[in-house]
C-alpha cells in the first residue's frame, strides 16, 4: 500500500476507555519503546525509570480509563497506527522540572510531549498528521496555546527512538512557529489558536 492512500484512510479519535484496547495493540509488548507507555513525561526521572513496563502500563490506564484522554489515537481503517499525547503543560512532570524546556512566560499552554508511529506505517509520514489532530482535540477542550518540544536534526536523519518528542519538520507542516531555541537540536514550538492569543 502506498503512503498516500494510507494517508487519505487516517481518522483520529481521542482515546477514551472504549479505546483502551487500540491503544494496548499500538503500544504493543515493549509500551511503544522500553516500557514508556507514554508515561516518560508524565513521571519525574527517577520514578519513570523504576515504573519501565507494567507500573507504567497500568498507570496509562488508569488515565485513560478514568474518561480523560491523554491524547490522541489514529487509525488506518481499524487499524491503531499512529499516536499523539496532549494535554495541558501541568499534567507533565518532566516539563515542569526541566531547565531547558521550562516555560517560556505566563501564559497556560497545552503540551504535546511525545508521539509514536507504528512500524508499519512509518514510510507515511503521519507525525504532522498527528499532531494536528492532538492540537485540534486541544483547542476543542478550551487550550489557546499548544506547544511542542521536537528535534531539530537539520536534515539529518534520526533513529526513531531518540525521535519520540517529534521532528521540527512535523510540527512546522501541522501549522506551529519555533518560539525559543533551547539548543542545536532542541526547539519550544508554538502554535496558536487565533491571531488574538499571541503576544
Amino acid at each position: 500500500m502506498q503512503a498516500s492512500k494510507k494517508l487519505k484512510t487516517i481518522k483520529f479519535h481521542p482515546v477514551t476507555p472504549s479505546r483502551w484496547k487500540d491503544f494496548e495493540k499500538l503500544f504493543g509488548d515493549n509500551g511503544a519503546c522500553g516500557g514508556c507507555w507514554c508515561m516518560s513525561a508524565r513521571r519525574p526521572s527517577a520514578e519513570f525509570r523504576r515504573s519501565k513496563g507494567m507500573e507504567n502500563k497500568r498507570a496509562i490506564k488508569r488515565i485513560i480509563v478514568s474518561g480523560k484522554p491523554p491524547g490522541v489515537i489514529g487509525f488506518d481503517g481499524k487499524e491503531p497506527v499512529v499516536w499523539c499525547c496532549v494535554g495541558p503543560r501541568e499534567e507533565f512532570a518532566r516539563l515542569e522540572s526541566s531547565r531547558s524546556l521550562k516555560p517560556i512566560d505566563d501564559q497556560p499552554v497545552w503540551s504535546i510531549p511525545c508521539l509514536f508511529v507504528a512500524r508499519t506505517h512509518r514510510n507515511a509520514k503521519l507525525s504532522s498528521n498527528a499532531v494536528d489532530a492532538a492540537v485540534k482535540y486541544a483547542f476543542s477542550k478550551g487550550a489557546k496555546i499548544v506547544e511542542g518540544y521536537p528535534n531539530d536534526t537539520r536534515g539529518k536523519k534520526w533513529a526513531d527512538p531518540f525521535a519520540w518528542m517529534g521532528l521540527v519538520s512535523s510540527f512546522s507542516k501541522a501549522g506551529f512557529k519555533i518560539a525559543k531555541r533551547v539548543s542545536a537540536s532542541r526547539v519550544i514550538m508554538r502554535r496558536y489558536k487565533s491571531t488574538k492569543s499571541k503576544p
